[in-house]
Order: structure tokens, then sequence, then C-alpha cells
């Protein structure tokens, strides 16, 4: 007996050791609550391009002045202002043969230069591109734009320039674009102060580091302390009892499975048969021509209306709606067969009931508190922010 006991002992601290599961071990593990958390408190810097006031205060006189577009009339504010969250409130933006400012915004000269293909990132937080659950990531390797095509902000800076309907217009090629800026900075003044000052180099006016003086800029614009980084950070109130149902809703139904991390984007590419946008004279074919596109983050979601890589979802209500719909498995994009669609997208549960608890959620990630500065003036004497007014 005494035998037996001992077994019957063993045997119940093996089961209690391995065959038992803390119910509120197995809910955290098993619920995505953990694949989100606050941003943290100060972004990564480049070891090639650490950070000094210096070179931000460059990249911030770079990036208001139209002296790097071919025309002289777009500046990268001109898309990404910061009366407009460092976004637009466009669809697809007008940049070169452009005239006005957001939304007024209309070309010049009609069917002179095409709409710029895409909708307009909001610069805020890009700093966090690329970040995962436990912080790594590395700012060189950070991946850019609707389709991942380049990576970190050093080498994003430069590509507007380039591109035809952003900055460059048609005085210009590609090829050419970047040696004109580097020209036309080399015969300003101030600017060859500012860049001898910033960089130790015998030839500082250079393509390289007119990258990294606008990245260090846009490395400064986090908002980083929100309602929802708070709630994270410990502070039980800084969310309301409806916002938390609306977090909670948002990891039930699926949201989470790409909208994860600090930046609530998981930066891969997925297939989701958005509606192409009228005023494109061809469809959008995405990342490897496969008609997706780089998970958003969904931080500040009030400065970037309208939606989706095309703007073509104008409130956040047809985009739970448009998610809905791929619930039932209906594709909006002609081009898009259902079956292609990514899996992850399909199989989230969001429905009508949901909608206005999880856009209350969604407020939570909202932060007015960055960095809103525009120069009085830049060293080219040109229109700050490009033709705007």
């Amino acid at each position: 007996m005494l035998n037996l006991a001992k077994k019957t002992g063993i045997f119940i601290l093996l089961v209690f050791f391995f065959g038992c599961k803390n119910p509120k071990e197995e809910n955290l593990i098993s619920t995505p609550k953990n694949t989100v958390s606050a941003l943290p408190l100060n972004a990564k810097w480049p070891k090639n391009n650490p950070f000094s006031k210096e070179k931000v205060n460059l990249g911030r006189l770079l990036f208001f002045d139209p002296i790097l577009s071919g025309n002289k009339d777009v500046a990268c504010a001109t898309c990404h202002h910061p009366t407009n969250g460092y976004a637009e409130f466009k669809d697809i933006s007008i940049g070169v043969n452009g005239i006005g400012f957001g939304s007024k915004r209309v070309f010049n000269k009609p069917n002179s230069i095409p709409f710029v293909k895409r909708n307009a990132h909001t610069v805020l937080n890009t700093a966090f591109n690329g970040i995962g659950m436990a912080n790594n990531y590395t700012p060189e390797n950070a991946p850019m734009f609707w389709d991942k095509r380049v990576q970190s902000l050093e080498t994003q800076a430069l590509e507007p320039i380039k591109a035809l309907e952003e900055m460059r217009g048609t005085n210009f090629s590609e090829a050419e674009i970047l040696t004109e800026v580097v020209k036309r900075l080399k015969e300003i003044p101030e600017y060859k102060t500012l860049f001898t000052t910033v960089f130790s180099e015998e030839n500082p006016i250079n393509t390289v580091n007119i990258g990294k003086a606008i990245a260090a800029f846009e490395r400064t614009l986090i908002t980083n302390n929100t309602p929802f980084d708070k709630y994270m950070r410990g502070d039980s109130t800084a969310i309301s009892l409806a916002e938390k149902e609306g977090f909670k809703l948002f990891k039930n139904v699926g949201c989470i499975n790409c909208h994860n991390g600090p930046m609530f984007s998981d930066f891969k590419t997925h297939i989701l048969s958005v509606p192409e946008n009228s005023k494109l004279d061809s469809a959008d074919m995405g990342f490897n021509k496969q008609f997706a596109f780089r998970t958003p983050t969904l931080r500040n979601l009030r400065h970037t209306a309208p939606y989706m890589h095309n703007g073509t979802l104008l409130t956040l209500e047809k985009v739970l709606e448009f998610y809905e719909d791929l619930t039932f498995k209906k594709s909006r994009n002609p081009h898009v067969k259902v079956e292609k669609i990514d899996t992850l997208a399909i199989t989230q549960t969001v429905r009508m009931k949901d909608m206005s608890l999880i856009i209350s959620f969604l407020n939570t990630l909202n932060d007015d508190e960055f960095d809103k500065t525009v120069p009085e003036s830049v060293p080219s004497g040109l229109k700050v922010g490009g033709d705007i007014n």
C-alpha cells in the first residue's frame, strides 16, 4: 500500500507539472493580445547616420525646399505637410504640375503629368518601420513604400525626387535629376555652410548626404505617447471601457493577424483585392506584380484618410466593410481572383455590429503631439513647401 501511495503521489506530481495547464497562462499564450505593444520611447539611428541637431535642422530645410524638384515647385512637404499629419487628405497625390494645398490641390496644366500612383504614407513614426515585438529592427533595413521596393529612410528620401510624377517632372531624366539637385545646392551659400558644418568631408553636398539629412529630420517625427501607449505602459485609465472593448474585438475578429507589433503592422505584403482607383490609367500591380501591398500602420489614422494603397476607401467604416466583404469571399478588384486573396484576410470575422467599437479603439492610436514646425523661409528663397498657396 505504501508503494502504491508513493506511485500515486508521483503520478499526481507528474500530472501537475506536465499534464495540467494554467488557464490564465494558456490564455496568455493563445490570445494574440501579446502581439501589440507601446512604441519605444526612442527610435534607433543607423550607425552611419547618427543623430545631431544640426543635421535634423538641415534635413527640415531640405524637406520643405522645392529646390529638390525638377521644376522647383514641389517639396517633400507638399504631400507630407505637418498640418496634415505629414500625409495628405487626398486619395492619390498631385506632385509636379500641381497647385494648391491638401485636398484642394489640382493640376496646373491638365493632362501634362499623371497623378502620383499611390496614397501618400504619413512620415510620422516611419523611424520605427520594420519593428517587431522585441523591438528587434535595424533602421538600415527598414521596409519603405507600399511595395517595399527600398529599405531605410535614407534611401527612401531620394526616391520621390527621381519619380516623374512626384518631384522630377519632364525637364530631367531619372539619371540626371540628382546630379542637377546637387549642382543647385552647391550654388547656394547657406546650404554650402550647413552641409560643411554637418558632414566632415571634402565635398559634403552629395546625394548620400542629402538622403541622410532628410532621414535625420524624418526620424524625429514620432508619436509614441498615444492613449494606447499610455495604457500599455500601465495607465489603465488612459482608454475608456468602450475603447477596451474595441481592443478586445480588434484582436478577436483577426485584425491583429496582420496589424500587430508596436506599429500595428507586420510589414509584410498581402493580396486583398482593393478596388482600383479610376484616376489611374492602368492597374497597380504592387509588390512583384501580384497586387500585393504592405500592411500600413494603424497609428494616426486621423491624419491618413482616405485609406488603402490607392485611397479608394474614404472612411474607416468603409475599410471595415471591405474586410467584412472578404469574409464572404467577395473580390472588389477584377484583376484579383478570390482564391488569390490572403488567407489571413479571408478568415478574419469582422461584422457590422463590431465596427463602431473597433473604430473607437483605433482612435486611441492617434497622437497630435508631434513636431509641426514649418520654416519661415528656405535657403533657396523659393516658396516654403512648394506651390501650395
